[in-house]
């Protein structure tokens, strides 16, 4: 992509997403990813109610009344997108194509996280990790992320999703808040690698997939080409058994995606791409949140 048309692309996409991260997800965002510990903070005169374990005896000696220790909780966390590069998420139909809403989706959540204190990283992966940029904070961080959102290519086309939780859960030692973006189109099961990440680490799933996935149009013959292995053929889509053999393995795929993530713990926003992302996390975020 030439310098300048990936600077608009940039600019274009930094407008929006930091508008909507600083207008609309800051709060929910805040309310929905916790801290996951609690530092002291202070000591005062103990009150009728205050539970006499927080008890500061040294403090109280001192005086010769009872103090507590006040504590807050640890607000700065660490958050990982996991973004899925493979060649399917090139494919756009109806809305905008995959590769658009994810880059949108995330530059949305690395800004509601910095405007949080957070710091952010994300892992590239298509069938292996492609590229790794260290969770840090500040503006030109997220800069670089959506830089490389728009413009990054990746060396091989498939999908392994198994590969990135693996790499993640090695890399990263500490808890970190994840959101792992794709179009799920994964031929691998990657179940036993979500669990053991699940168990270390907070994942949200964000499905972003096209309408034309899930079923085929009766538009007669139609050749198609697999994104990811390059292989092409012909099939009749005039035949009704052919579409609802199609519409079956769509639905199969979902349910199997929905138990393994119901299995490990992991909310799931699923999004289409002509559909108004903002909404979708929006009402993840508020879910999360009354909790």
């Amino acid at each position: 992509m030439e310098a300048n048309e990936l600077l608009k692309k940039v600019r274009k996409i930094d407008i929006k997403t930091r508008g909507l991260s600083q207008n609309i997800f800051a709060g929910e965002y805040h309310t929905a990813f916790k801290g996951r510990g609690m530092t002291f903070a202070e000591v005062r005169e103990y009150q009728y109610g205050d539970d006499v374990r927080d008890i500061d005896w040294n403090v109280t000696a001192r005086h010769n009344r009872p103090y507590i220790k006040v504590y807050e909780e640890e607000r700065e966390l660490t958050v990982m997108l996991l973004i899925d590069v493979s060649r399917s998420r090139l494919f756009g139909a109806v809305g905008e194509d995959k590769r658009e809403m994810i880059a949108e989706i995330a530059a949305t959540i690395a800004y509601s996280a910095i405007t949080n204190n957070d710091k952010i990283g994300v892992i590239f992966f298509s069938d292996k990790i492609e590229k790794f940029i260290p969770p840090k904070k500040g503006k030109k961080h997220i800069l670089l992320i959506i830089r490389e959102l728009i413009d990054f290519t990746p060396e091989n086309p498939g999908t392994d999703i198994g590969v990135a939780l693996r790499y993640m859960t090695d890399a990263l030692k500490k808890r970190c808040t994840t959101f792992l973006i794709s179009d799920f189109i994964d031929k691998h099961d990657y179940t036993r690698q979500l669990q053991v990440a699940s168990n270390k680490h907070d994942i949200i799933a964000i499905q972003v997939y096209d309408k034309r996935d899930t079923t085929l149009p009766d538009i007669g013959l139609m050749r198609v080409t697999d994104l990811e292995n390059g292989k092409t053929g012909w099939i009749d889509t005039s035949s009704k058994s052919t579409r609802k053999a199609y519409s079956k393995w769509w639905y199969e795929r979902q349910q199997a995606m929905t138990e393994a993530l119901s299995k490990s713990r992991v909310d799931l926003a699923s999004i289409a791409t002509d559909e108004d992302f903002a909404r979708a996390l929006m009402a993840l975020f508020k879910n999360r949140g009354v909790r």
